[in-house]
């Protein structure tokens, strides 16, 4: 049975930090092409965070860049997300991902080999 754990999350203040992890089981890293991080804010669609290959390679979205660092640890099956200068807009529930094959962009989350952790909540106030 896969299971992705997300943690890390919590309350903190406009410019604090939070790293995020998940662990995995049921999956190896390595095996995976392609892991990521979503969230959902209030009212707002999901909205993909960033993603790293298999080969390690990155992708970030706009509102993110410069601010959040995603790393993964192969040998321990984790997935982190290191979250820097904190904006309220980025509160939200961000979740973890995993997808198998070979695409690995934000929208090839929509279909195929797919797994979703159940989500930590990110709170940042003004």
């Amino acid at each position: 049975q896969v299971q992705l754990v997300e943690s890390g999350g919590g309350s903190v203040q406009a410019g604090g930090s939070l790293r995020l992890s998940c662990a995995a089981s049921g999956i190896t890293f390595s095996d995976y092409y392609c892991m990521a991080w979503f969230r959902q804010g209030p009212g707002k669609e999901r909205e993909g965070v960033a993603l790293i290959s298999r080969e390690g390679m990155t992708t970030y979205a706009d509102s993110v860049k410069g601010r959040f660092t995603i790393s993964k640890d192969n040998g321990k099956n984790t997935l982190y997300l290191q979250m820097d200068s904190l904006k309220p807009e980025d509160t939200a529930m961000y979740y973890c991902a995993a997808r198998g094959g070979q695409l690995c962009y934000f929208s090839a989350f929509s279909k195929g080999m797919l797994y979703w952790g159940e989500g930590t909540l990110v709170n940042v106030s003004s």
